[in-house]
């Protein structure tokens, strides 16, 4: 009966602490949603999206009824991250393993949300345009 006491005991404790460690790696919204990423040169507005492991961040809000460059980096990007896919644009290409590629979007609607993608669809991100 000890031994069956000890090994219940050790599995709450292992449960407990990979549930203390993984509600510390979650994103807030905070960490998520960035406006930071978006600046204004010449009556046009640049969202800069990073391509690596991913697209950082993962959401951006961004102004509706005004002409926008995507502005995509890469840096040492070798992963499928860097096959991007824009169905609402029609948009697909390959971008570099290092370097800026900008891609030119029309003035969308309020209310519009453009969602982009790697070529095997396991990573996203979209702009949100209010």
């Amino acid at each position: 009966m000890k031994p069956t006491i000890i090994s219940l005991f050790v599995a709450v404790i292992l449960i407990g602490g990979a549930m203390i460690f993984s509600s510390g790696l979650r994103k807030s919204k905070t960490d998520v949603v960035s406006v930071n990423n978006v600046s204004f040169v010449n009556g046009k507005q640049i969202i800069s999206v990073r391509a690596r492991g991913g697209y950082s961040p993962r959401v951006s809000l961004a102004r509706a009824d005004m002409p926008t460059v995507l502005r995509m980096e890469t840096k040492g990007t070798f992963d499928c991250s860097s096959a991007l896919i824009i169905p609402s644009i029609d948009y697909r290409g390959y971008l570099p393993q290092a370097g800026i590629t900008e891609i030119e979007i029309s003035p969308q609607k309020s209310g519009t949300t453009l969602k982009g993608f790697c070529a095997m669809g396991m990573y996203s991100f979209q702009v949100k345009f209010n």
